[in-house]
């Protein structure tokens, strides 16, 4: 069959429609009479990692099938359909449970549940936006999916995480109605919806869940040619690889990712704040894998990319960085090298209303407890994590790791100033 009657062909509709994305790679290898070999030779893996990928019905790697599909030519919007989570007319019948009962409930009575639970907290809300990513809603045309998308990123601004992830759901459903238009800023904005989506489960230490998302986000981001795009899903994604203890393999892709925004000229504010930013979260890697010199240089780096930026970045930028920010990551960067002295220096100069959020307001407090943690000052510990919670309680509350450093204080030292007054508040938290 000619290549440009084969990708509108009722076969190739009807494997994309089954989400069966390793036999389109199939369908397009033969078509090309290429070799199992051939084609894995041209994407870097084995003849048998090849076969694999296209007989198996779940997808291990999302990248090494985007790569195949790019390579062998299937179409972006036939890979897309194929890669798309199913409509809500086809959600799964099996899910996993905490009991037979629940089993046995219908989707509306899960969601009515998750809704009357929603105070017990984010792992509550997370069962709703697992639906949300295995079937994608029906669209909620609740309004103009920009305006939702900026308010969105002010409640992760803002720290209201429960709130946020009872809104992404449907934000997920609309945005992915409104990029099978195929319009190049409605692909974008989805990846920003899965980028965002990836942040907060970051935040919240849900990995896999991320991991799930920031390879949506970097799909769709390539769709939709927006290098900015493809720049944050690039670092949402190596943020997710570096917690996966995957760290040389993430700092690998911010130096690719910046690389890509390095060579588009960076001649416009918003390409430079891009380009700062992805400078600091490559330092930031390459100091939690070890690389000191690469950690410095690449902080350095930052510091010269950011000097002419804002010192509040403008409303809805896609990268809010700013000189402040930079010197923020430096404290962050020198204890993720072991240098507590170090990075309590570099931040001792910070202050709250340098940062425009609450969430890096909040941040910047726990930047800095954990660097006197490291530097075994329980007390000014606290105080850094009584000011966080003061800014946005989900910081200390709702983040794995510094959640740990609030009850060692609680339990190694209940009588220094202020451990009582943020444990009685971490206690009463809702």
């Amino acid at each position: 069959m000619p290549v440009d009657l084969l990708w509108t062909s009722a076969q190739v509709a009807a494997l994309a429609a089954q989400r069966r994305p390793g036999a389109l790679i199939r369908l397009a290898r033969t078509q090309r009479g290429w070799t199992l070999a051939e084609l894995g030779g041209r994407i870097g893996c084995s003849a048998a990692t090849v076969s694999r990928l296209e007989r198996s019905a779940r997808i291990a790697d999302l990248a090494l099938v985007h790569r195949a599909a790019v390579e062998s030519g299937v179409p972006r919007h036939v890979l897309m359909t194929s890669l798309a989570p199913p409509p809500a007319s086809a959600v799964l019948a099996t899910t996993v449970t905490a009991s037979p009962r629940d089993a046995e409930e219908d989707p509306m009575r899960r969601r009515t549940l998750l809704t009357a639970t929603a105070a017990a907290g984010p792992a509550a809300l997370l069962t709703g936006l697992d639906d949300a990513l295995a079937a994608t809603p029906s669209p909620t045309g609740a309004g103009p999916l920009e305006t939702r998308l900026a308010a969105a990123r002010s409640l992760y601004d803002s720290g209201a995480h429960r709130r946020l992830l009872s809104a992404l759901p449907g934000l997920i459903a609309d945005a992915q109605a409104a990029a099978a238009t195929k319009a190049a800023i409605d692909q974008a904005r989805l990846s920003a919806v899965y980028s965002l989506a990836t942040s907060i489960l970051s935040k919240l230490g849900s990995y896999e869940r991320a991991r799930l998302t920031a390879d949506r986000a970097r799909t769709w981001a390539e769709v939709s040619g927006s290098p900015l795009a493809a720049a944050a899903a690039a670092r949402e994604l190596a943020i997710v690889l570096r917690h996966q203890n995957r760290g040389e393999a993430a700092q690998r892709l911010m130096a690719a990712a910046a690389a890509d925004v390095e060579a588009t000229g960076l001649r416009t504010e918003a390409a430079a704040a891009a380009y700062a930013q992805l400078l600091c979260t490559l330092a930031y890697t390459a100091a939690r894998t070890g690389h000191r010199g690469d950690a410095l240089a690449m902080a350095d780096e930052a510091h010269l990319a950011a000097r002419n930026l804002p010192h509040v970045a403008p409303a809805g930028r896609l990268f809010g960085i700013s000189p402040a920010a930079v010197d923020l990551y430096a404290v962050g960067i020198h204890w993720a090298l072991g240098d507590a002295g170090a990075a309590l220096e570099a931040g001792k100069n910070l202050r709250a209303e340098q940062f425009p959020t609450l969430e890096r307001k909040a941040r910047m407090a726990t930047d800095m407890a954990r660097a006197w943690w490291a530097w075994q000052r329980p007390e000014p510990t606290a105080h850094a994590l009584l000011s966080a919670y003061r800014a946005s309680p989900g910081e200390v509350r709702d983040r794995p790791a510094i959640r740990a450093i609030a009850d060692d204080l609680a339990a190694r030292h209940p009588y220094t100033p202020g451990v009582r007054e943020l444990s009685n508040a971490l206690r009463t938290a809702v």
